[in-house]
């Protein structure tokens, strides 16, 4: 399964990943800890040994994606498949987005 670090205002917050029922977010214990550091969302409470559990990627991180047709021009560029979400945010989120939240690749195939 793949999966990814988010991070807020280049900090470490927590780990995103697919998993065989959908997708799941866990916060990084120190981070959920410090008071002064902000929700990746509003949607994801800060909270420490609970993750986030869905059936379909967080709709915050869905939002982080490019639409219409600067998403075709970017799929045909980087030879992603539009359909997979998840894999696109993992190719695309990195730097250059909206807001202060990036997701950056982890595990065996990151680059």
């Amino acid at each position: 399964m793949r999966k990814s670090e988010v991070r807020v205002n280049g900090i470490p917050a927590g780990v995103l990943e697919e998993t065989a029922d959908g997708f799941r977010f866990l916060y990084y214990r120190d981070y959920a800890g410090y008071p002064d550091l902000p929700a990746v969302s509003l949607t994801l409470p800060k909270r420490a040994d609970q993750s986030y559990e869905s059936p379909i990627l967080f709709p915050f991180f869905a939002g982080l994606l490019t639409e219409g047709t600067a998403m075709h021009i970017q799929c045909r560029m980087l030879k992603l498949d539009e359909t997979d979400l998840f894999g696109r945010l993992l190719k695309t989120a990195q730097d250059d987005v909206i807001g202060n939240v990036t997701v950056h690749e982890m595990g065996e195939n990151a680059s």
